[in-house]
């Protein structure tokens, strides 16, 4: 059994709310496995906004290119994520929202 090096705790909400609004309801999974990817990668940074492109995001998920832009488009709109770029061809920095929680 392969032995990882951090544990990372993830939300309540995420496992027992945005599961289901995201897979269930939005029928977006890929969506879902985008921001977990995102969620795990700003928690390792300290809540640092994730540099991240198309491809890092598709090799880390193996969700296609277009599965991905379509899924950042969704966790946008969902309020989820905040994806900004310097310039039109510049990689992608993605800030992890957490609006459930109080602190």
């Amino acid at each position: 059994m392969p032995r990882f090096k951090q544990t990372i705790p993830i939300d309540d909400y995420i496992l027992d709310v945005l599961m289901r609004d995201l897979i269930g309801h939005d029928q977006k999974p890929a969506a879902y496995l985008v921001y977990l990817y995102l969620y795990g990668q700003a928690v390792r940074k300290k809540w640092k906004p994730v540099v991240a492109g198309l491809r890092t995001n598709a090799d880390a998920t193996g969700l296609s290119k277009s599965a991905i832009q379509i899924a950042l488009v969704t966790l946008g709109g969902r309020e989820l994520i905040v994806t900004t770029r310097a310039h039109a061809t510049a990689i992608s920095r993605h800030r992890v929202l957490r609006h459930w929680r109080t602190r």
